[in-house]
C-alpha cells in the first residue's frame, strides 16, 4: 500500500515566492500542494477547507501577519508549521518568537530562492518531511509545561542562585560542547534560563542562517545568568561565557599557549551542515580531551553523532537529551543508538546534570595530576 503524500498549504504574500514554494512541492516525491494563500485570513479559510498536514507560513504579511496566523492555526488544529523568513534582523526576531509560540522549524528566504537554488529546495522539503511526523500537541504541551516550571523557579527565593558548592576554579581546564538543531531555540531558552554560574566555557552549535545567530545569542543572553554572545575569531574561552557559532560558518577551537581561542572559518558543509556540530565537537575533544563534556540535544539528522564519538574516544563524557523532552528525537537519537551518549536526561534534568558532570571532569583532572606527581 502506497504511503499517503504530505499535503502542504503554502502561505506567502509574494506571488513569486508562492510560486517557487508551490513548484518545489509539486515536483517532489511524497509531498503534494494542498493550496496556496496570499495572506493570513485566506490561509485560515483554506486551512479549514483542506486540513493540510504541514503549513509553510510567511512572517511579514499585510493585514493578519505570520505570528497572528500561526496562533490561530495552532488554536484550531495543532499542525506542523514551517516559517518562511527573510534574512533580516527584524524577520529573525519574529521567527524566533514564532518558534517560541509553537512553529516547529523555519527556512530562510535568500537569493537562492529567487534563483531557484536546489540547496534551498532540499532544505525546505527535508524540513517539511521531518515536521510532518511530529505530534504538535505533545510539543506544545512540553513547551507549556516548560514555561510553567521556569516561572516557578523564578519565584523561588534567591533566584538566580549560584551552583551549590562550586567555584570557577572547580571547572578550570574543562569545556562544554553543545550541539542542537530543530526545536533548539525554545529548548536553549529554557536550559540557559536554568543554568547558573560558575560553569566552564561553553561552545554551542545551533543550526541557523547567519542573520539569525546574533539576535538568537542576544535573546539567550537576556534570560541567562551566563554571558552569551555570537562567537568571533579570536574569542578566548572563559568560565561563564557561552559562544554561539555564527550561521553559515564553522567554529573551530585552537590552543594558544595557556588559552583556547575560537577560529571562525568558511568550508564545505560537514554532516550536511555549516556550522557543523561534528566540526566543533571534534576540535573540543582534541583540545580538552577527557575534560570535555559533550551535550547533544533535539534536532533532525545525524550531525553531532560523530562528534560525540570523538569526545568519548578522548575520554570525555556525553549527555543526551531524551526522547520525551525533544521536539525532534533525531541527532540525539543517532548519537545514542551509535553508543556515543553516556546518559540521557530530560531537558529539565540537563540543568543539573551539566554542572555535576563538569565537576566530575575537574575532579578527574585533579586525580590524574596527583597520580602524575606521585610517579
Amino acid at each position: 500500500m502506497a504511503e499517503k503524500n504530505i499535503r502542504v498549504l503554502v502561505v506567502d504574500d509574494s506571488a513569486v515566492i508562492r510560486e517557487m514554494l508551490a513548484d518545489s512541492i509539486t515536483e517532489a516525491n511524497g509531498v503534494e500542494l494542498a493550496a496556496t494563500a496570499s495572506g493570513g485570513r485566506e490561509a485560515l479559510a483554506l486551512f479549514e477547507q483542506h486540513h493540510p498536514d504541514v503549513v509553510t507560513l510567511d512572517i511579514q504579511m499585510p493585514g493578519m501577519n505570520g505570528l497572528e496566523t500561526l496562533e490561530e492555526i495552532l488554536k484550531r488544529a495543532p499542525t506542523p508549521v514551517v516559517m518562511v523568513s527573510a534574512l533580516a534582523q527584524r524577520a529573525a526576531d519574529i521567527t524566533l518568537q514564532a518558534l517560541d509560540l509553537g512553529a516547529l522549524d523555519y527556512v530562510a528566504k535568500s537569493d537562492n530562492v529567487h534563483a531557484g537554488g536546489d540547496d534551498w529546495r532540499e532544505v525546505l522539503l527535508r524540513k517539511i518531511r521531518t515536521v510532518a511526523c511530529t505530534d504538535v500537541r505533545r510539543v506544545l504541551q512540553i513547551r507549556a509545561d516548560r514555561k510553567k516550571q521556569t516561572a516557578a523557579r523564578c519565584e523561588q527565593p534567591g533566584f538566580p542562585a549560584a551552583a551549590a558548592g562550586s567555584s570557577i576554579g572547580d571547572f578550570e581546564g574543562t569545556c562544554i560542547a553543545l550541539g542542537i538543531s530543530t526545536g533548539g531555540p525554545p529548548a536553549l531558552n529554557s536550559l540557559f534560563g536554568s543554568l547558573r554560574p560558575p560553569l566552564p566555557p561553553m561552545v554551542v552549535v545551533q543550526h541557523m542562517p547567519g542573520a539569525f545567530t546574533a539576535p538568537f545569542a542576544a535573546r539567550l543572553d537576556s534570560v541567562s545568568a551566563l554571558s552569551i554572545k555570537q562567537a568571533e575569531t579570536g574569542d578566548v574561552l572563559q568560565p561563564n561565557l557561552v559562544l554561539v557559532a555564527p550561521g553559515g560558518l564553522h567554529l573551530h577551537l585552537k590552543r594558544q599557549g595557556s588559552q583556547v581561542v575560537v577560529k571562525i572559518r568558511e568550508g564545505e558543509p560537514v554532516s550536511s551542515h555549516k556550522p557543523s556540530v561534528d566540526v566543533m565537537m571534534r576540535d573540543a575533544a582534541e583540545v580538552f580531551g577527557s575534560h570535555c563534556l559533550g551535550v547533544i540535544m533535539t534536532g533532525m539528522g545525524h550531525d553531532g553523532a560523530a562528534g560525540c564519538g570523538a569526545i568519548r574516544a578522548a575520554g570525555g563524557y556525553v549527555l543526551g537529551q531524551d526522547q520525551a523532552s525533544s521536539d525532534v528525537y533525531g541527532m540525539n537519537k543517532v548519537a545514542f543508538v551509535e553508543g556515543n551518549v553516556d546518559g540521557q536526561f530530560s531537558l529539565d534534568e540537563l540543568a543539573v546534570a551539566i554542572p555535576r558532570q563538569c565537576r566530575r571532569r575537574f575532579r578527574l583532572k585533579q586525580k590524574k595530576a596527583r597520580q602524575t606527581i606521585r610517579l
